[in-house]
């Protein structure tokens, strides 16, 4: 079965501290209904995207590691789903839920099949 990546977009400067009880209690009741569907394959939040280090390709085999997100962007990824669905329209369905239960902008994308 296909597997969809359900993916949290924050704005940059997101502070988690502002999430309160309430949106808290709707993520808990969307993670233990995708429990009960049976299509979560794993579910994470990532830390700040000041907090993550990118890594280039340099001349002579040499990596730089640089601190900070690869991308310069307003946005970035504050947590992901990966869910096994039969299709894209069940994907968007979840990541409907999704944008409700978090208040923030979601991306759905499948991934290839191995």
């Amino acid at each position: 079965m296909p597997q969809f990546l359900v993916a949290i977009h924050h704005p940059d400067g997101y502070e988690p501290s502002a999430e309160d009880e309430a949106m808290h209690r709707d993520i808990d009741v969307l993670n233990e209904a995708m429990i009960a569907a049976g299509i979560r394959v794993f579910v994470g939040g990532l830390r700040p995207a000041p907090e993550a280090r990118s890594l280039r390709a340099q001349t002579g085999g040499k990596v730089l590691v640089t601190d900070g997100p690869y991308l310069e962007t307003k946005e970035h990824i504050g947590g992901f789903w990966v869910l096994e669905l039969p299709n894209m329209k069940e994907a968007l369905e979840w990541g409907k839920k999704a944008v409700l239960a978090c208040r923030a902008q979601v991306e759905v994308r499948e991934f290839y099949s191995m």
